[in-house]
C-alpha cells in the first residue's frame, strides 16, 4: 500500500493538484488502507502528532524572515548594493552580469528568499543589461540562477525547516552551506562572462580613476553601509551566541523598516501594509503545508518507507557513496516537480534516517540538500524561479533554457558533485565554530 500511496502522491504533483492536496491525498490511503493487515490506522495516530509537530518556535522565524525579505525588496536597499558592486567589477568583459551575481548573493542573504532576491535585484538588472547589450534569454537565466544563491548563503528559511525537521542545529546548517554557496556564486560569474564573451554587442561599464573612483567608492559604500550590517547584525548575532535564530529574524525586521522607510526611504505605510498581508499568506500557506507533510511524513514513517527504500538503492549498490549519489538524483526529481519548501518537507523525514545509517553526517547532508533544492527551483517542468526570471526580464523560455543548461552543466553540477564528494569543505564551518564533528 506504502507504494500506491507514494504513486498518488507523484500523480497528484504531475496534474498540477496544490502540494498539500496532493500530501492530504496520499495520507487518506494511507489512513484508509495502510497498515500491516490493510486496515487502515486511526485519525488519532497522526492529527495529534502534526500539531504537536506545529508547536515550534523555531517556526515562528520563517514567518519573520519572510516579513524581513518582504520589507526590504520594498526598501531600494538592492539598488545601493548593485550600485556599490558595480563599482568594484564593472569593467570587465560581462562584468553586469558578475555585478547582478553578487549583488544577488549578497541580498539573498539578506532576504533568505529567490523569489524576493529576483523581483528586487531583477527589476533594476534587467533594463541595465538590456542596455548593455545583453540577450534577454541570457539576462533572465543568469538572474534567475543567481537569485538562488539566497538558498545557500544564510539565512534560509528552507534549512531552517530541514533543521526542525531532521533535529539538526539550525545554525550549523547555515554554516554548511556557505562555502558551497561562495563556489557556486563565483561559478555562476565564470559561467555568466563565458556566455558573453564572444558577443560584440555586450558593453562594459565606463572606466573611473584615482581620486574619482575613490570618492565614488567612498560615497557609494556609504550609502549601501546600512544595507550591508543587516546581515552582520543577524548573523554575528546568531553565531557570537547573543542571539537565537528566531530571536535573529525578530531583528531582522525591526531594523529593516526604519533602513527602508527612513534612510532609504523606499518604504512607504502603504508598502509596509502590503508586506505583511503577503508575508501572513505565504507563511499561511507554508504551515499548511507543513502540517500536511507531518503527518504525511508519520505515516511514511509507520509504513517503513526509509528501510524500504534502502533496500531499493542496495539492491543497485551496496556503496554508500553510490547510494548518496542515487539520493541525490531522487532529490533533484522531487525539486522538479514541487517547491522548495515542499521538497524539504516531504524528503527530510524519509531520506534522514538513511542518511544516518549509512554513515554520513546529518549537517554534511543539509549542505546537499541546500544545493539540490536551488537545482530544483531553476530545473523545469516545476522550475518557479526560472518562470519568474523570464516574466521579469521579458524573455521567452525557449532563450533561456540554453544558458540555463550551461549554468546547471557548469555551474550547478560541479558545486553539487563538490559538497557531496568533499564533506569537509561543508563541515568546515560548523566544525569550528560549533564544534559539530567532522
Amino acid at each position: 500500500m506504502i507504494y500506491i500511496a507514494v504513486l498518488i502522491l507523484l500523480f497528484c504533483l504531475i496534474i498540477g493538484v496544490p502540494v498539500p492536496m496532493s500530501f492530504m491525498a496520499s495520507t487518506a490511503w494511507l489512513l484508509f488502507f495502510g497498515g500491516p493487515q490493510a486496515a487502515g490506522y486511526q485519525t488519532t495516530m497522526v492529527l495529534p502528532y502534526g500539531f504537536s509537530s506545529m508547536n515550534s518556535i523555531a517556526l515562528i522565524s520563517i514567518a519573520l524572515f519572510i516579513m524581513a525579505g518582504g520589507i526590504m525588496e520594498r526598501g531600494r536597499i538592492g539598488e545601493k548594493l548593485i550600485n556599490l558592486v558595480d563599482l568594484l567589477v564593472g569593467r570587465i568583459k560581462g562584468g553586469l552580469g558578475v555585478v547582478g551575481t553578487i549583488s544577488c548573493a549578497v541580498f539573498g542573504s539578506i532576504t533568505g528568499s529567490a523569489c524576493a532576491t529576483l523581483s528586487c535585484i531583477g527589476s533594476i538588472m534587467f533594463p541595465r543589461l538590456e542596455e548593455a547589450g545583453y540577450p534577454r534569454g541570457i539576462a533572465a537565466a543568469v538572474m534567475s540562477n543567481a537569485s538562488l544563491l539566497g538558498m545557500l548563503i544564510p539565512p534560509n528559511s528552507t534549512l531552517i525547516i530541514f533543521a526542525w525537521i531532521g533535529g539538526q542545529s539550525i545554525l550549523a546548517c547555515f554554516l554548511a552551506t556557505v562555502i558551497p554557496g561562495i563556489i557556486m556564486t563565483t561559478l555562476i560569474c565564470l559561467v555568466n562572462c563565458w556566455l558573453v564573451k564572444d558577443n560584440p554587442n555586450v558593453k562594459v561599464t565606463e572606466p573611473v580613476h584615482g581620486k574619482e573612483k575613490i570618492a565614488l567608492f567612498k560615497k557609494r559604500g556609504i550609502a549601501a553601509l546600512p544595507a550591508l550590517m543587516l546581515p552582520v547584525i543577524v548573523l554575528g548575532g546568531i553565531y557570537g551566541g547573543i542571539m537565537t535564530p528566531t530571536e535573529a529574524a525578530a531583528v531582522a525586521v525591526v531594523y529593516a523598516i526604519p533602513t527602508g522607510m527612513f534612510i532609504y526611504k523606499g518604504l512607504t505605510l502603504r508598502g509596509l501594509w502590503d508586506s505583511l498581508v503577503e508575508s501572513a499568506v505565504t507563511t499561511g500557506v507554508v504551515m499548511v503545508m507543513l502540517y500536511s507533510v507531518m503527518m504525511l511524513s508519520r505515516l511514511y514513517i509507520l509504513e517503513d518507507l526509509p528501510s524500504k527504500m534502502l533496500g531499493l538503492f542496495r539492491a543497485v549498490s551496496d556503496n554508500r557513496w553510490i547510494i548518496l549519489f542515487m539520493i541525490n538524483i531522487f532529490l533533484v526529481v522531487m525539486g522538479m516537480l514541487m517547491d522548495d519548501i515542499s521538497s524539504v518537507t516531504l524528503t527530510t523525514p524519509i531520506l534522514m534516517p538513511i542518511i544516518i545509517e549509512l554513515g554520513f553526517n546529518p549537517i554534511h547532508y543539509a549542505a546537499i540538500v541546500g544545493v539540490n533544492t536551488g537545482l530544483g527551483c531553476i530545473t523545469p517542468p516545476a522550475a518557479p524561479v526560472l518562470y519568474l526570471g523570464g516574466r521579469l526580464g521579458n524573455a521567452p523560455i525557449n532563450e533561456m533554457m540554453s544558458p540555463t543548461l550551461w549554468i546547471i552543466a557548469l555551474a550547478w553540477t560541479p558545486t553539487l558533485l563538490i559538497t557531496t564528494y568533499f564533506p569537509r569543505l561543508s563541515l568546515f564551518l560548523p566544525h569550528f565554530l560549533l564544534g559539530t564533528p567532522w
